[in-house]
């Protein structure tokens, strides 16, 4: 009998132990799936892309870049920007914060400080000096931005041990995006007959590294002075209007805008390295900076996530002298297809298949040229803000006696001078209502909205108004804001050729995006997804705390 109780003892503690066991592997299994992320994390922001530009090119792509993407990852179709203006400046913000500018702040490219009295651009920062340039390029830094980019969390949960890096053509396109924690956030000096050398801030380092001095000292970028012609037979070209047309800005030194472009022999007349960047050849020079940047700062190399930031800004440029319908813009594309097929190969071998993780999207995309659409029967035009603002400004003086009341227009907002009315004891609030029932008068403007109305919009108050309350900083936006009919432009010599943006419509804020690698599903969807849900998405998938000012939510179908 005690033998019974024996073997009756030792079979329960076995099987007691057994369980505890598989409760233990159950748990660890449970620990490592919750821990698994990437080794790296790739966030592409084409500058200026329509998402038709994924579907009217689809045919020409090869295998490796758009489509490997779309192939072997997940494509949200109807993604869309949700605020205006869609400017370079909030869309790299927003992409990267998960908010929109009425939380980050960054309400446009420039905007009046209503402190300082003067108009400020996103990125400058006059506390810091420029690395790898004697001119005044590299005084940038994110300390306008409000909110924390994914890539902060990601640096604040290893304990700073996981590297952050920023590369684009423009600074905004590098600071923004790489946030406030950045190891490093690097960009193209190319304006003002620039250095042509890659650059950064003090707010970084004070020395550029080793590998940045090696690539701005060989001749990769001076390597790109040279022919432009179409990537294929130029007769292929039939997802693109005509080549020779009246709708496109043309380079000095040039005739007509038509291929070839001999950048070398219009390198002078185009400020020299300027050239580079307006043409295809500015995302190649971009591909290489970033390859040299993942072996210079050995990328994805250890068991902390690194976040890699890249922007590909010539596609902005090219859009903006060419436009959508261009021959330019379609071989640009093609082109950069290739680039990402380089891209992806060089992460599979340094990094390694299924180790990183890559997203895709636009900080906005654009319209045709106006003058095009005027050719094809489309409603369009052009208008004239500093008309409009000298004529406001006459009606205050006839009127109240005040000079100059309205000191600023940029971004659709009319920004007014406090103290003139307060020393006048003019009612504000009433002048604002005045001003807007003027507005409202002018041909080719739709609406217009004063500051306490658009503070007190909710998210049921309709599309347009949502759009526009996320835009809406109170601390920062004009006092006046007015939305112009589709297909309208501010009245500019840029915009009379070639394209703009920064509207709430369709061909603005329609953008792809397309997720990618380690820890992402196969698939696609029809539903609506928005810009601010890209950051949250990237911290759920590294299990890490979302950017403080983010209003997205994580698409839980996305992630694998």
């Amino acid at each position: 009998m005690k033998q019974f109780f024996s073997i009756l003892v030792l079979f329960i503690l076995v099987l007691s132990c057994k369980a505890q066991q598989e409760v233990a592997t159950s748990s660890n299994t449970n620990s490592t799936n919750i821990n698994t992320q990437p080794k790296l994390v790739v966030g592409i922001v084409v500058d200026q892309m329509r998402y038709d530009y994924l579907t009217r090119f689809y045919s020409k792509y090869g295998e490796g870049g758009f489509k490997r993407m779309i192939n072997e990852g997940f494509n949200c179709k109807n993604n869309h920007f949700n605020y205006v203006p869609t400017k370079t400046g909030p869309g790299h913000a927003s992409i990267f914060t998960g908010t929109t500018p009425k939380y980050h702040g960054i309400i446009g490219n420039d905007w009046y400080d209503k402190t300082l009295k003067k108009q400020v651009y996103c990125a400058e920062d006059n506390n810091y000096a420029s690395v790898g340039t004697t001119s005044d390029a590299g005084q940038m830094s994110p300390s306008r931005m409000l909110s924390t980019t994914f890539g902060d969390e990601n640096r604040l949960f290893t304990q700073m041990r996981g590297k952050t890096i920023g590369i684009s053509i423009k600074d905004r396109g590098a600071t923004l995006p790489a946030g406030h924690t950045a190891n490093a956030a690097y960009w193209f000096d190319f304006e003002n007959n620039g250095s042509g050398n890659w650059i950064t801030s003090t707010f970084y380092m004070n020395e550029l590294p080793k590998w940045v001095k090696d690539f701005n000292s060989s001749d990769i970028t001076e390597s790109y002075f040279k022919v432009w012609n179409t990537l294929y037979d130029i007769n292929t070209y039939t997802e693109s209007g005509s080549d020779l047309n009246s709708f496109e800005e043309i380079f000095k030194g040039k005739e007509t805008a038509t291929f070839p472009y001999d950048l070398l022999s219009l390198k002078d007349k185009n400020d020299n390295f300027k050239i580079i960047a307006e043409s295809a050849f500015g995302n190649d020079l971009t591909t290489d900076f970033v390859l040299a940047a993942i072996d210079g700062e050995q990328l994805g190399q250890d068991d902390f996530t690194d976040v890699l930031t890249i922007s590909y800004s010539s596609l902005d440029k090219v859009g903006h002298i060419f436009g959508p319908n261009s021959k330019e813009v379609e071989d640009t594309y093609l082109r950069l297809d290739l680039e990402l097929e380089r891209l992806f190969k060089a992460l599979d071998a340094k990094v390694g298949a299924g180790n990183y993780t890559v997203f895709l999207t636009a900080d906005h995309a654009a319209p045709d040229a106006l003058e095009y659409m005027k050719s094809v029967k489309i409603p369009s035009g052009f208008f004239d803000e500093s008309k409009m603002q000298n004529e406001l400004n006459d009606y205050l003086k006839t009127k109240y006696g005040i000079t100059k009341g309205i000191v600023s227009r940029i971004n659709n907002q009319l920004f007014l001078d406090y103290q003139l009315f307060e020393e006048k004891q003019l009612d504000l609030q009433a002048i604002k209502i005045e001003l807007a029932k003027k507005l409202l008068n002018y041909d080719l403007i739709d609406k217009v909205y004063v500051t306490s109305a658009i503070n007190q919009f909710e998210n049921n108050s309709g599309v347009l108004e949502t759009l526009l309350a996320n835009g809406h900083n109170q601390k920062r936006s004009g006092d006046i804001l007015f939305v112009f009919e589709p297909y309208v432009l501010k009245d500019t010599p840029w915009n009379r050729l070639g394209t703009d943006h920064g509207t709430a419509q369709n061909y603005d804020t329609h953008v792809p995006l397309l997720f990618f690698g380690k820890g992402i599903r196969k698939g696609e969807t029809l539903q609506k997804t928005e810009i601010t849900d890209i950051a949250p998405t990237i911290s759920a998938l590294l299990g890490i705390s979302f950017p403080n000012g983010a209003i997205g939510q994580p698409l839980d179908f996305v992630l694998d």
